[in-house]
C-alpha cells in the first residue's frame, strides 16, 4: 500500500494508471474509520476489478465546519486508519495537507469555492449553512488529485451524495457516483466516527434515529400520511428521551430533495438529533 501526500504526486500516479487502462475506483473519508467505511471499500474494490486501483483519501477537511462546530476535537487515528486501510486492501492512501489543499489560506489568499444551490440548501444545508460549500469544494478538488472512475459515498449522508451526484453532472466530471448501503451497528444505529463522542447512556439513547425511521415506515404501510402529522409524532417520540433534541426532520423525494407535504411508500426520511452534544444524522427510504 503506497501513502500519497501532495496533489501533484496523487496526479501524476493517476495519470499513469490512465495511461495503463487500469480503472481507478475512490472513497474520501475523513478518517477515523470504521466497518461502514471499509464497506464502501469493499465496493470500490468490486467495482475497479481485479486489476484496478483502490484509493481512499484522509482529510479532515476545514471548510466544512462552521467556526462552532468540532473540526479540532473531530476524531483523528491515523495508525490505525493505515492499519485498517492496508487489511481491507487498498491501494494507494491520499493524505493531502491543508497547506497543499487550501494553498495561501492562512494568508487569506485562497479564494475558489464551488457550490451547488440548489439540492444543499434544505436539511443540512438549512443546520450548517457552510458544510456544503465546502463539502463539494473539496469533493471536486479530491476528484481533480485522483481522477477516478467511480467514486464510493455512504448512503448515510444522503442528501451528500446527492449534492455529489449533482455536481458531477452539472460540471461534466466522467465520474460515476456510487452510493453504497449504511451500515448499522446490532441495535441499528448507524455507524459514524461520531459515535465516540456518546456516553453509554447517551449511546442508549442514539436508537431514537433508527426507531424515528421504523415508526415512519410503519405509518405509511396504511396508506399516505400528512407529512406535518409525522413530523409531530418524530418530535414527540425524541422528547422522551432525555438526552436527545430534534435538530430536524423531513420526508422528501429521494433523488430530487423536493419536501413532501404527503407521505407516501417510496418516500425518503432524514432525520438529525442531538444526543447530549453530539450531532447524528440518519435516513432511509420509506
Amino acid at each position: 500500500m503506497r501513502i500519497v501526500k501532495t496533489p501533484a504526486g496523487m496526479q501524476r500516479s493517476a495519470r499513469d494508471w490512465q495511461r495503463k487502462g487500469r480503472k481507478i475506483a475512490f472513497v474520501p473519508t475523513m478518517g477515523y474509520l470504521h466497518e461502514g467505511h471499509i464497506s464502501l471499500v469493499h465496493e470500490a474494490r468490486k467495482r475497479a476489478g481485479r486489476d484496478g486501483i483502490v484509493v481512499v483519501s484522509i482529510y479532515v477537511n476545514p471548510t466544512q465546519f462552521a467556526p462552532s462546530e468540532d473540526l479540532s476535537r473531530y476524531p483523528r487515528d491515523l495508525p490505525r486508519d493505515l492499519s485498517l486501510c492496508r487489511q481491507a486492501g487498498v491501494d494507494v492512501v491520499f493524505l493531502p495537507s491543508d497547506a497543499s489543499m487550501y494553498p495561501g489560506k492562512e494568508n487569506g489568499l485562497y479564494s475558489t469555492y464551488v457550490v451547488e444551490e440548489r439540492l444543499s440548501q434544505g436539511m443540512e444545508g438549512a443546520s450548517r449553512p457552510t458544510h456544503f460549500r465546502g463539502v463539494t469544494t473539496i469533493v471536486a478538488k479530491l476528484f481533480l488529485c485522483v481522477q477516478p472512475d467511480i467514486a464510493i459515498f455512504g448512503a448515510k449522508d444522503w442528501q451528500q451524495a446527492q449534492v455529489v451526484r449533482r455536481m458531477v453532472q452539472d460540471l461534466n466530471f466522467p465520474i460515476r457516483v456510487v452510493v453504497a448501503p449504511t451500515r448499522r451497528d446490532v441495535d441499528g444505529v448507524a455507524l459514524s466516527s461520531r459515535n465516540r463522542y456518546l456516553s453509554p447512556a447517551e449511546r442508549s439513547q442514539a436508537v431514537i434515529l433508527v426507531q424515528s425511521l421504523q415508526l415512519c415506515r410503519e405509518a405509511v404501510q396504511g396508506g399516505p400520511v400528512p407529512a406535518q402529522r409525522l413530523k409531530t409524532r418524530v418530535q414527540r417520540e425524541v422528547s422522551r428521551h432525555p438526552a436527545a433534541r430534534l435538530d430536524y426532520v423531513e420526508f422528501f423525494d429521494p433523488d430530487s430533495l423536493e419536501p413532501v407535504q404527503t407521505v407516501v411508500r417510496g418516500s425518503h426520511m432524514a432525520l438529525a438529533v442531538r444526543v447530549g452534544n453530539t450531532r447524528l444524522i440518519d435516513n432511509g427510504r420509506l
